[in-house]
């Protein structure tokens, strides 16, 4: 393989090693750049990484006997190509405060390594969902069908959709999340070839949901300068031998935990387990969120009002857990 960077809008990617040499389009900004041989790539990066940190290194004062003392910031950070999520100043406030619950803990390295395209699609279908919903329904359908091939007629959707929908799917395949792409002009159908790797499909199937959060609430912090610390997919045990899930866990810098759990499509029946599970990590009803996609503003504020759980959708979450950090 071989790497593609636009040198206009950043854009990082793996082509084929034909291209080494070529000048290419970038799939986001359209400008164009060289793509590079990866092993020459990568020692040119590293070489510049260490130069750069021992200069930085001399100019740094001695902070040895602070270490610990500053919360995880993402100062400086592109929080959609990092995989500092996965650092020891960012996961430790998490891991401590489940050991003060005598509840087992463990992080996957990927599950918040923003360097692939999971997170840029799921901000994408996130800002979306009434539109994409119908078309990810369908393509999980033909996943579970066993089938590779999935046609979308838009005729029935407004044109605004259309453009959005035919948007979205031009982005699945420029960052080979499907195989194939055609969009017929006249007749005004999709045709798509999906890839079958597991990740892929479980990103259809709902991990797309917490990749949106996740990028939602660290861009979030980015924007109004907010401290804490976060994670996805947080793996925990407890002392009964149950395991569970969690989605996404923020410790903020007053040592608050807040828990985010992510549905969609039908989720009523799923209340109590989330009732069950706030419990027993001890969080109050503000603490514990579900964001419940495509679910209207009033029908979270009512469903907010009736159980021991904060319900809030796609456009809540952000000023929601802001209001909880500050």
């Amino acid at each position: 393989m071989a790497i593609f960077r636009c040198n206009s809008c950043g854009h990082v990617r793996e082509v084929s090693a034909d291209y080494v040499g070529k000048l290419v389009k970038c799939p986001k900004c359209r400008s164009g750049a060289n793509v590079h041989d990866t092993a020459v790539f990568v020692n040119t990066l590293v070489k510049k990484y260490l130069a750069q940190k021992a200069i930085l290194k001399e100019l740094q004062p001695d902070t040895s006997a602070n270490i610990g003392d500053e919360l995880f910031s993402l100062d400086d950070v592109d929080v959609h190509n990092t995989n500092v999520l996965a650092d020891e100043a960012n996961l430790g406030p998490i891991a401590d405060w489940l050991k003060t619950l005598n509840v087992d803990v463990s992080f996957n390295p990927d599950a918040a390594d923003t360097t692939g395209f999971f997170d840029e699609i799921a901000l994408h279908m996130g800002q979306h969902v009434d539109a994409i919903t119908p078309i990810v329904n369908q393509i999980k359908y033909i996943q579970g069908k066993g089938y590779a091939n999935v046609k979308f007629a838009l005729g029935k959707f407004t044109e605004q959709d259309q453009k959005t929908i035919r948007h979205f799917c031009q982005e699945l395949y420029d960052y080979s999340f499907v195989a194939k792409y055609f969009y017929h002009k006249k007749e005004k159908f999709v045709r798509l070839t999906l890839q079958t790797a597991p990740k892929i499909r479980a990103f259809f199937h709902g991990v797309w949901m917490e990749w949106f959060a996740l990028i939602t609430v660290l861009k979030l912090m980015q924007d109004k300068n907010l401290s804490s610390s976060c994670a996805r997919s947080v793996d925990v045990r407890f002392q009964d031998g149950s395991r569970n899930e969690l989605d996404i866990v923020l410790v903020s810098k007053q040592g608050q935990p807040i828990c985010i759990e992510c549905k969609s499509g039908e989720f009523r029946h799923d209340i109590e387990k989330y009732l069950t599970l706030r419990k027993r990590l001890k969080l109050s009803k503000q603490q514990f969120v579900l964001c419940v996609f495509g679910l209207s503003d009033e029908q979270a504020t009512g469903m907010t009002a009736m159980y021991e759980i904060t319900f809030v959708n796609e456009r809540t979450l952000a000023p929601y857990i802001e209001s909880q950090l500050t």
